[in-house]
């Protein structure tokens, strides 16, 4: 397959302007503001994108095959491979790999937007799982699995929404701020040192997932919904994912007023 690349933003006006936050004294909120501007095309576009709609959807299913007698077998039919007793890892990786095997299945070419989907919903869902499993002597029998199971409320599937929209929102902005920072590192720079813009870009990722507080109860409520009238499919997910990405969009310009 193909591979479409974000690469570096083009030299618009808007971009210009990012460049001048970054050298001077612009905060984190108004640098992910601006980029978010000067990438409205890359972000708008992307919200149909084939692997995210694909990685938002197989988090909407998890929570249900966990549920399953057999969860392994529900989780092949969603194109995971679970093994019995499945870690928290285990879970992560398998989805990893199922929204790789997905690429790899589609026509079209691959984009770095899904690529940054699948990463964001394994770190995600290691994450939401690891948490939840925090056995002093080791992990018990299908204990990642009743983990997940508990992700399947209106509530939790909210907070995980939360958490994969922040990290791949974080991950869009730093992707296009990350080849701007470092120009501006040195003496009489923006800043002094590599870890002055390290700790700079970690804050514009910290401010990304602060964000994406405005996804969770609309993320909750759409999958509750769905889910009652049994119609969690990959067209009604493409609708969601479209809404929530423009409700991070809206939300970051206003953090920057």
């Amino acid at each position: 397959m193909g591979h479409i690349r974000l690469g570096r933003l083009p030299r618009t006006q808007k971009w210009k302007e990012v460049v001048a936050l970054v050298g001077g004294e612009g905060s984190a909120a108004a640098i992910a503001n601006a980029t978010m501007s000067a990438a409205e095309d890359n972000f708008q576009q992307g919200s149909a994108d084939p692997l995210l709609v694909h990685t938002v959807w197989l988090l909407s299913q998890l929570p249900d095959a966990a549920r399953s007698d057999d969860f392994p077998q529900v989780a092949s039919a969603l194109g995971l491979s679970v093994p019995a007793n499945a870690t928290a890892t285990d879970i992560a990786v398998a989805i990893g790999e199922a929204v790789d095997a997905h690429a790899r299945s589609l026509d079209g070419p691959r984009t770095d937007l899904g690529e940054m989907a699948r990463l964001a919903a394994v770190e995600t869902l290691a994450r939401a799982l690891e948490s939840s499993t925090p056995s002093l002597f080791g992990p018990r029998p299908n204990e990642a699995q009743e983990a997940l199971k508990q992700l399947g409320t209106e509530k939790q599937f909210g907070t995980l929404s939360r958490e994969f929209f922040g990290r791949l929102t974080e991950r869009v902005l730093t992707h296009f701020v990350s080849k701007e920072l470092p120009l501006h590192v040195g003496a009489g720079r923006r800043f002094d040192s590599i870890d002055e813009q390290r700790a700079f870009q970690e804050s514009i990722g910290l401010h990304a997932r602060q964000a994406a507080r405005i996804v969770e109860v609309y993320a909750g409520a759409w999958w509750s919904k769905a889910r009652f009238e049994r119609e969690l499919t990959p067209e009604r997910t493409e609708r969601f994912v479209a809404y929530a990405m423009k409700k991070m969009r809206d939300e970051l310009r206003r953090g920057a007023d």
